[in-house]
């Protein structure tokens, strides 16, 4: 009994980086130049279990890594470290984790799904489907939310939103009033005009599609992507708590040792822009199918995700050099291209990509928040890793 408090305030000492982090999850990206790998390269000969093993011994490094790899009906578990260091527990395929910002794939999933059926159009404005957002705000399109040009101000760096935060990080938001922080607010810039990365854009995506249908969020994703994809252990909860099993996510600060933050922070406060738990096996699927799966999208709606903006990055940025589509990333390495999203969260850094044609994907989860305001020589060394599993992937 002695442990907990002593637990709880190591905790609240460590609370403002892990706030921090939260919005730099998706917040913090300001105007994105081409973004390319930095840092040294690994040597494409070395092998991919002992990039791995090398990223858990790096100080301020993932206590666990996992990286699944789908070619055809292939799959190839790698992993490295622990999934729990209080019980030594590798990574599995099948634990939950927070996937962070490849939540907002999944709205976009939602959006381009509801194009396909008529029930929405990318050029619907807010002020046609949401009137009661600020009048600024209303001629900002789904396309324009979709591709982060919308210019809306992002509710997760809104002081008021960051002050809750701080004093309960289980506070439970309504999810859908989260766009209230900064309803007194105007456009950044014009929409359409330039790329900024924002988590108010997803959440307005998602309450866009609850207007279209009269559906909420959730049961929207459970038809048009659970259901279909067979996606039985993906979920968008409101807590902070997460399914059992779990991957394990850690705040990493030598010379302390990981403390283990998977639940310190409820889930409201992200909803459609981050707050999808689910597995690697399950964020495999979807990726796939996300990236290029046949039938998944129309051909003109696949045309219209796919029009990129050239060095718009997702946050932390990808392997090789970024570009930005509707809710999707395209990612140019030495190797070929691949498609897909990242995301970061107290605890946990997402990387989720496929091939064009839907037949190979893979994700790459490790259990420590990195960025490019967060640990970049990590990041660095954690970008140049995934470029080699994307050279696996795309290996014949």
């Amino acid at each position: 009994m002695s442990a907990r408090p002593e637990v709880r305030s190591r905790s609240r000492a460590r609370l403002r980086l892990s706030v921090a982090g939260l919005a730099a999850t998706a917040a913090l990206a300001a105007l994105v130049q081409p973004v390319q790998a930095t840092g040294t390269p690994t040597p494409p000969h070395k092998d991919l279990r002992q990039q791995l093993n090398d990223l858990v011994r790096t100080a301020g490094g993932p206590p666990g890594v996992i990286v699944t790899l789908r070619q055809g009906d292939r799959t190839k578990v790698y992993r490295a470290g622990v999934a729990d260091t209080r019980t030594g527990r590798p990574p599995g395929a099948t634990d939950h984790m927070r996937i962070a910002s490849v939540a907002k794939a999944y709205s976009g999933a939602v959006a381009l799904r509801l194009v396909d059926r008529h029930k929405l159009d990318l050029d619907d404005t807010i002020g046609e489907r949401l009137p009661s957002l600020p009048v600024a705000w209303h001629q900002v399109t789904l396309r324009q939310l979709l591709n982060h040009t919308s210019g809306l101000p992002d509710f997760s760096r809104a002081p008021s939103f960051l002050a809750i935060l701080q004093a309960d990080p289980r506070h439970h938001f309504d999810s859908r009033r989260l766009l209230d922080f900064v309803a007194d607010k105007d456009l950044l810039f014009p929409p359409g005009s330039r790329y900024e990365y924002s988590n108010s854009d997803n959440i307005a995506i998602a309450l866009m599609a609850e207007a279209a249908t009269g559906r909420p969020y959730e049961r929207l994703l459970d038809r048009l992507l659970y259901q279909p994809l067979d996606l039985r252990q993906t979920s968008l909860p409101q807590g902070y708590r997460l399914p059992e099993p779990y991957l394990h996510g850690y705040d990493v600060t030598p010379p302390a040792p990981p403390e283990d933050i998977s639940e310190l922070i409820g889930a409201s406060g992200v909803w459609a822009s981050g707050g999808i738990v689910s597995t690697p096996k399950d964020l495999n699927t979807f990726i796939r199918a996300w990236a290029g799966g046949r039938d998944f999208l129309s051909k003109k709606t696949r045309q219209q995700q796919r029009t990129f903006i050239p060095g718009a990055a997702s946050e932390p940025a990808g392997p090789g050099v970024n570009a930005g589509g509707l809710a999707i990333f395209r990612y140019t390495t030495r190797c070929g291209t691949v498609y897909g999203h990242t995301g970061n969260f107290p605890g946990y850094t997402q990387f989720a990509a496929g091939t064009a044609d839907g037949k190979r994907s893979l994700t790459f989860s490790i259990t420590t928040q990195t960025s490019k305001t967060v640990k970049p020589e990590l990041l660095a060394k954690v970008r140049a890793v995934q470029e080699d599993f994307v050279c696996a992937l795309l290996r014949n």
